[in-house]
């Protein structure tokens, strides 16, 4: 880890080198990696499924996350053609490659949470 650059050395506008950042990127802001779990625990799901598994997050959020793990290459957008129009949100290999990290934080959150008591 000693080999990653500076965070505040990375020019605005610039891909993050280090590992940390890259994944931070993808799953930077509030609430993302919640969703990340809602896309592991279920594959896929459609927006209002994941309004409704994540009741705190305002519309306006929830449509950035989608949008943001969209660009990261987490999930991938499908729509379906017909009226009204369907979309469904799928986890993409990458998206199922988190697992690991999204269980890791599940545990240390665990530990935590125990030793706070």
């Amino acid at each position: 880890m000693a080999d990653c650059p500076d965070s505040a050395l990375v020019p605005p506008g610039h891909e993050p080198r280090c590992p940390v950042d890259v994944t931070l990127a993808a799953l930077g802001g509030r609430w993302t990696p919640l969703a990340v779990r809602e896309f592991l625990r279920r594959g896929e799901a459609t927006y209002s499924e994941l309004s409704g598994a994540l009741p705190a997050l305002s519309d306006k959020v929830l449509s950035d996350r989608l949008a943001q793990l969209t660009s990261a290459g987490v999930i991938e957008r499908h729509r379906t053609p017909g009226w009204p129009p369907r979309v469904r949100y799928i986890l993409t290999s990458q998206g199922r490659a988190l697992e690991p990290v999204v269980r890791s934080m599940w545990e240390w959150g665990t530990a935590r949470r125990d030793a706070l008591g």
